[in-house]
């Protein structure tokens, strides 16, 4: 009765508060209201009994539905023993850093308090996921997937399907976060994966139920720790449509690699006679290879799944890197906007800088660390973000990482790396270990312009694909090669570029990207919002009134 009470306050306190405070702003656009409640609860996805994180007793956690430029109005109330944050992965918070969710930019919300997030989609589409951000609660759950759909007026590149599913892969653990925490806290590295969920159900648990003749989306997302993986349906194909945002080249692809941190969008068509079929996941450049099934039912079926499972890739690098190149930007689609996004021909922009980021892995103080050019990231007690508001010193400096690879032992910092508002940067990832990488920027999209083997050299432009590379948020790095990208550097803050591989980010393999303008206009960046909690040596001051 005292939780009901207490949120159904906070409820319409929040109402009033987070209207009045935005609707100037985002006015002409939708609101969408969400009441979440993170609370523990016993989960049993591999059959063991373990602690997961809930969002309104879910596991997954509920969707989120939503139109281009929809307000998203979220109010999480933290009912943990323990601090949280969710952030909100492909959402690019135009000039809103203050609500990216991670603890470079956001206090983390107290046991037994809320916090209202504030999130407008602005001039996006497509295929995305939240998850928690702190600690390693993402390997206890509190993830869902987030889907944007187009606005009436605004074509699409394809008939309305029949049904509309968010999948949610990823390798799982039978042990609770808090132990995986643990051995991380002890310096030593994690075990191999127990095994792979979808939609958090172990092998055979989830269905997806479809009708003979019809098309189908499925909304694919690799929500997991640090393995890559494939997906493939038993005796079916399926379309690529859309790639976290952007629509694709309308490829057709027997199985599919999903690094983690990436969203994929495909139509799959029930053209097979009527039975149930197997939905296989498999892990990618691992040994052994972990497998789960799930089951595409239709709903007239004549029998349950049977034969052998669909054989998929295993451990074959030259595979997967060309699928990767395969998938490009459809040219003749519409976005979010009415204009095409072929009109936007980023191959004839002048590049102002190059960064080159590489990966280390080493021992640090008898402890395991990952670093990027040589620095393991340490996150202060205070955001940066704040810091940088209240104009706090001595929580970071401004370029405390190399832009480029230094060659030297791993050291401890908050590795900051700050570049000019508007301009426009070529970042080169390269990977000179032996395991397969991904890596995510949050607050923007970028266009994958490269990839292959060996050392990246400024010769390797020769080859870049200018005309229609794929726009995303998270790509994958292979074993010993590089990836390129080129980012336009258009949305202000302090924004988290790091590993997906998750106990490779908590250690340390991360920075911050700090876009940097002297402007004040709000045109180019949001004031810190009126309910930002406060943290750190930010505690006890007052945020400006709007």
């Amino acid at each position: 009765m005292k939780m009901a009470l207490n949120m159904a306050v906070v409820g319409a306190l929040f109402l009033c508060v987070s209207v009045s405070l935005f609707a100037i702003t985002f006015a002409e656009d939708p609101y969408r209201f969400f009441y979440w409640n993170v609370t523990y609860g016993d989960i049993y996805p591999l059959g063991v009994r373990q602690q997961g994180i809930l969002i309104n007793g879910q596991f997954p956690g509920p969707d989120i539905h939503s139109v281009t430029n929809d307000n998203l109005i979220i109010n999480v109330y933290n009912s943990l023993d323990e601090p949280f944050l969710l952030s909100w992965n492909g959402i690019q918070q135009r000039r809103n850093s203050y609500e990216d969710g991670v603890f470079g930019t956001t206090c983390p919300i107290p046991p037994g308090k809320n916090f209202t997030y504030i999130l407008q989609v602005k001039d996006q589409i497509g295929s995305f996921y939240y998850f928690p951000s702190l600690a390693f609660h993402k390997a206890a759950g509190g993830f869902g997937g987030i889907r944007i759909l187009s606005r009436p007026r605004i074509p699409v590149p394809f008939d309305d399907p029949a049904g509309d599913y968010t999948v949610l892969i990823g390798d799982w653990y039978k042990s609770n976060h808090t132990d995986l925490k643990a051995i991380l806290d002890s310096g030593r590295k994690l075990p191999f994966p127990d095994d792979i969920l979808i939609n958090g159900r172990g092998s055979g648990g989830a269905s997806f139920n479809v009708e003979q003749g019809k098309t189908y989306r499925l909304r694919i997302s690799n929500v997991g720790l640090q393995n890559s993986l494939n997906f493939r349906i038993q005796n079916h194909k399926m379309k690529l449509v859309e790639v976290e945002g952007t629509h694709t080249l309308q490829t057709t692809y027997s199985s599919l690699d999903v690094h983690v941190g990436q969203s994929y969008s495909v139509l799959v068509t029930a053209d097979q006679p009527a039975n149930d079929y197997y939905i296989v996941v498999s892990s990618r450049f691992t040994s052994p290879i972990l497998t789960t099934t799930g089951t595409l039912r239709y709903s007239n079926s004549a029998g349950p799944v049977s034969g052998p499972l669909p054989g998929g890739p295993t451990i074959q690098v030259d595979w997967s890197l060309n699928q990767a190149r395969s998938v490009r930007t459809n040219l003749t689609a519409s976005g979010p906007r009415p204009n095409p996004q072929g009109s936007y021909h980023y191959g004839l922009i002048n590049l102002t800088r190059t960064i080159i980021l590489s990966s280390s892995a080493g021992i640090v103080n008898e402890k395991q660390r990952y670093a990027i050019n040589s620095v393991s990231y340490v996150s202060p007690d205070t955001p940066l973000k704040l810091a940088d508001f209240f104009k706090i010193n001595g929580v970071y400096r401004v370029n405390s990482i190399s832009d480029k690879p230094t060659n030297g032992g791993i050291y401890l910092d908050t590795s900051v790396l700050q570049t000019d508002y508007r301009t426009f940067v070529e970042i080169v990832f390269q990977n000179d270990e032996d395991i397969i990488q991904s890596y995510h920027l949050d607050g923007y999209s970028f266009f994958v312009v490269g990839l292959d083997g060996g050392q990246w050299t400024s010769a390797n432009r020769n080859n870049y694909n200018l005309r229609d590379a794929i726009s995303r948020c998270t790509t994958q790095v292979y074993p010993r090669s590089w990836t390129a990208i080129y980012v336009a550097l258009d949305n202000v803050g302090m924004w988290n570029l790091r590993s997906e591989f998750w106990a490779r980010q908590y250690l340390g393999q991360q920075f911050y990207l700090k876009v940097f303008t002297t402007s004040t206009s709000l045109r180019d960046e949001y004031p810190i919002p009126r309910n930002a909690l406060l943290c750190g040596k930010a505690s006890g001051r007052h945020t400006r009134p709007l």
